[in-house]
């Protein structure tokens, strides 16, 4: 498509209003790899409307926490010629089903335990008798054994 204006296609301005983003994103998002645009004949930057449909995965995906690499990976494994169709999401998208699975796991016990810590007033994580009795979690590893050990040490 360079040089050449497609019907559909969109201006770096229409693009940016459509998707909810600023100029600056799009661009950032292009540098990146994650979408494509190009030049007409006057050097102004055009993009195919299916490019709606990255930025929207891009957006979703960014506001859950999912590393731009991640999303780079699955924005990878769908086509760019054509629309992309259900099947093509599903299985660009099945290596997220795990990884979103856990963190919704890690964001529930965190919603569920978080005021534990602090109910009883101790504010001790160490010689707690009732979640860490002495510091039995301190010998199976670092950091924060009740939100990312084993599934015996967050019971």
């Amino acid at each position: 498509m360079p040089g050449k204006t497609v019907p559909n296609d969109l201006s770096v301005g229409q693009m940016a209003e459509r998707a909810g983003v600023p100029v600056s994103t799009l661009h950032f998002y292009e540098a990146e790899g994650l979408i494509r645009s190009w030049r007409t004949d006057a050097n102004h930057r055009r993009y195919d409307r299916r490019e709606l449909r990255r930025v929207a995965i891009i957006k979703v995906a960014q506001s859950v926490g999912v590393p731009l690499s991640e999303i780079r990976e699955v924005l990878d494994r769908l086509p760019r010629e054509r629309a992309v169709s259900a099947r093509d999401w599903a299985e660009a998208a099945a290596p997220w089903r795990a990884m979103l699975e856990e963190r919704i796991a890690l964001l529930t016990r965190l919603r569920d335990q978080m005021g534990h810590c602090i109910g009883c007033g101790c504010l001790s994580l160490d010689s707690c008798p009732l979640y860490n009795a002495q510091d039995r979690l301190g010998g199976t590893g670092p950091g924060p054994r009740r939100w990312t050990g084993s599934r015996e040490e967050r019971a």
